[in-house]
């Protein structure tokens, strides 16, 4: 099992191997933490992306999935991206989605592993502007690290807020899961 740290800070600052980004469909950049990824590495992400959508992703990548690029100008050698679900309100397509939020991280700590990374830095995916409830974002996160059958030696958590840090830190221990709370 890797170490899971949570950290709350800049995602675009972590100096890991890989960071995962929240990323859109499209790849092309976006808002909150997939804008700033795309502004904080520079062009050299987008032209990368650009090439996907041009080959082997026409139609963008699929919700779930996870797609790596360089990570131009980051800290970071790789960006892992992946598009988490939208929050669709409790029922039973809350149920389906949820899945597809385990898949986000699962194939994003998977892929990141298979590259080779020791490390990875994750983002509360789902959470911001796609309206995922935090503490049932947070525990799917927790549990899908803890979970994870390939997964870089050290999984951390960079969260945006001192309240996401501490939702995170609750969900941790809701869950009995050996996560290392820093700052």
């Amino acid at each position: 099992m890797p170490r899971i740290e949570l950290v709350t800070g800049d995602l675009t600052r972590e100096r890991v191997d890989a960071i995962v980004n929240a990323a859109n469909s499209s790849l092309l950049g976006g808002g909150g933490v997939d804008g700033a990824i795309h502004r904080a590495g520079g062009p050299e992400i987008l032209a990368e992306c650009r090439r996907l959508r041009a080959t082997t992703l026409p139609d963008g990548l699929p919700t779930g999935s996870a797609v790596a690029t360089t990570g131009g100008r980051l800290p970071a050698r790789w960006v892992v991206h992946t598009v988490g679900p939208v929050w669709p309100g409790d029922g039973a397509e809350a149920v389906r989605r949820r899945a597809l939020l385990q898949d986000a991280y699962r194939n994003s700590l998977g892929l990141a592993a298979e590259l080779g990374a020791a490390s990875v830095a994750l983002p509360a995916v789902s959470a911001g502007v796609y309206g995922w409830p935090a503490d049932d974002a947070a525990e799917v996160a927790i549990a899908s690290a803890v979970a994870a059958v390939a997964a870089p030696d050290l999984v951390r958590f960079v969260l945006f807020s001192e309240r996401m840090h501490a939702t995170f830190a609750d969900a941790a221990a809701r869950l009995g899961a050996d996560v290392v709370v820093l700052g």
